[in-house]
């Protein structure tokens, strides 16, 4: 089983360019597919993992790992996921200053930039419909990443003005009754 998972979070790992949100559909068909967990159960451990400070694809391949063999499950399965991504950078580091003026990497860099973005928006986009999220809840993050990407608004902000307004809607929609 610890090979299993290991095999399964570094071949992860190794295939997905863009960060955790472009490894989520990996993770999930992986998972689910191998009756480890159910999509519910996917979607409760996704939410939990991106509260959480770090890496969530890191932090869902730890919960996952410790879900099917506890410590020593969390460990190898955080060691696969991350691993790959060490080892790519350390041979990028190692060789940069004789690539990083080669035309040829600028361009598969700049071909990169696109395909990153779809990898991250469908699962974004896959998990909203399945969480059946609303139009008008989608108002509120685009909002933010407009300001963050336009008026150049720092995202402490957006995070400060969100737990405000999350906890002025709670007392009011409360009415002001205590629990």
């Amino acid at each position: 089983m610890y090979w299993t998972l290991f095999i399964t979070f570094f071949k992860i790992g190794a295939f997905t360019i863009g960060g955790g949100f472009a490894m989520l559909p990996f993770i999930q068909r992986e998972v689910v597919n191998r009756g480890w967990m159910t999509e519910e159960e996917f979607i409760d451990i996704f939410a939990v993992a991106q509260s959480l400070p770090g890496v969530f694809a890191v932090n869902i391949a730890v919960f996952i790992g410790y879900r099917l063999k506890r410590v020593s499950g969390a460990i190898v399965c955080m060691l696969a996921s991350i691993l790959p991504s060490f080892l790519i950078i350390l041979a990028i580091a190692m060789s940069f200053t004789q690539i990083k003026d080669n035309e040829w990497v600028e361009k598969v860099f700049k071909g990169f930039r696109p395909a990153t973005v779809a990898l991250i928006a469908v699962p974004c986009l896959t998990m909203a419909i399945k969480l059946k999220i609303k139009g008008v809840q989608i108002l509120i993050p685009a909002t933010a990443a407009l300001l963050i990407w336009l008026a150049d608004f720092s995202p402490i902000y957006i995070i400060i003005i969100a737990a405000a307004s999350g906890i002025a809607y709670d007392s009011l929609k409360k009415g002001g009754k205590a629990e």
